[in-house]
């Protein structure tokens, strides 16, 4: 009786794990990862034509060629508006921003200013709030945006090493900053510009 009981536990555990399998299986099956031509995207000249979110986004000296293509790729899923490249930020086309942008430099709307300062008073006198993303004395912390009560935003990110000109921080309307905890001083300024537009862009969807 005692081979008998063990058997049919040991069967019963046997099962329980098959089925278990089973649904995992089945689950991988019912959340299948989808392939890029399933993804439904617009096509490029639907995506120029269609209504932008009211986001700019502004390059003060951003050195990294990879980094300017990630700005155009995250511009292009974000649906942003414009991109401005100030200072000795590199323009299109380049091999090393293509890299990163994969095409989106041929979407995205862009103009080069030398003089951002120029361009920020541009922006605020066409009633666009400016943004710097740094950290200073005082500062919005990016999780209380939603005080803000403008409509239009222009998002200045800064060089790699020295970040955004004081000239830029003492001009613009509001200082936009990433609550951090960990050891480092600062995020990756691709990764930081992803981060704060998403957050912005979360404003206009319905």
């Amino acid at each position: 009786m005692m081979i008998g009981t063990k058997y049919k536990i040991a069967l019963k555990q046997q099962v329980i794990e098959r089925f278990t399998f089973r649904n995992r299986i089945f689950a991988l099956m019912e959340n299948r990862k989808l392939k890029l031509w399933e993804l439904d995207r617009v096509g490029e000249e639907e995506f120029r034509a269609q209504k932008k979110f009211p986001i700019i986004l502004v390059l003060n000296d951003i050195r990294s060629l990879n980094n300017i293509g990630s700005f155009f790729r995250t511009a292009d899923a974000l649906n942003i508006e414009k991109i401005y490249l100030c200072g000795i930020t590199a323009v299109p086309p380049h091999r090393d921003i293509h890299k990163t942008a994969l095409g989106a430099t041929e979407t995205v709307e862009w103009e080069y200013r030398e003089n951002i300062l120029e361009l920020v008073s541009e922006l605020q006198n066409n009633g666009v709030s400016v943004c710097t993303i740094e950290q200073t004395e005082k500062t919005t912390l990016l999780h209380q945006i939603d005080q803000l009560t403008e409509e239009r935003f222009a998002l200045v990110f800064g060089n790699e090493v020295d970040g955004v000109d004081q000239e830029v921080i003492n001009a613009a309307d509001h200082i936009i900053e990433i609550p951090q905890f960990g050891t480092k001083h600062s995020f990756n300024v691709a990764v930081c510009a992803g981060i704060v537009t998403w957050e912005f862009a979360k404003r206009y969807i319905a």
